[in-house]
């Protein structure tokens, strides 16, 4: 597998991400997660849809939790043909309970606990850490993916504004 140093750091420190460096204009990779009810999940599940994914490395974090909350209001604003996945490797059941107390509901939570597919195949898996990155991707309806952001710093929240941005410029 691929490995990558230089991308991300952890409370200033170098890590290396392991997978493929996925670009603008990459046909998005197909992956199996599953969701709060433990049902399997891929890329085909949102056929036809504008995908946001963000992977983060636990809900349970303040980082984290603010991100998936703002993405949450980011995404009552969007179209119906837009979806917004937050994907971690925190077990189902913990999802499912945070998204309840966080009162969560456009935001859809799956997990990569299994598998460890998508961390793989989008390159957001934290060697020294095994927890997922701090990443985002935009995926247009044809499944190719259209913007792409590594947050340098993990304990660091992304840049809402652009990722949007990226979002309305397909829409």
């Amino acid at each position: 597998m691929q490995e990558r140093r230089g991308i991300i750091t952890f409370k200033g420190n170098p890590m290396t991400l392991l997978g493929p460096d996925l670009r603008p204009g990459n046909p998005a990779p197909d992956f199996r997660v599953v969701d709060n009810s433990l049902a399997p999940v891929t890329l085909r599940t949102y056929e036809g849809k504008i995908k946001v994914i963000s992977s983060v490395p636990s809900l349970d974090t303040p980082v984290c939790d603010r991100e998936t909350r703002r993405f949450n209001e980011d995404a009552a604003r969007l179209p119906e043909n837009v979806v917004v996945l937050t994907i971690s490797l925190d077990l189902p059941f913990a999802q499912k309970r945070w998204c309840g107390a966080a009162g969560i509901d456009r935001v859809i939570t799956l997990s990569d606990y299994q598998d460890r597919s998508f961390a793989e195949s989008y390159g957001v898996l934290i060697k020294e850490l095994k927890l997922l990155s701090r990443s985002l991707f935009v995926i247009d309806t044809e499944n190719i993916i259209r913007f792409v952001q590594h947050v340098p710093e993990v304990t660091e929240e992304p840049d809402y504004d652009t990722v949007i941005s990226a979002v309305q410029g397909l829409l």
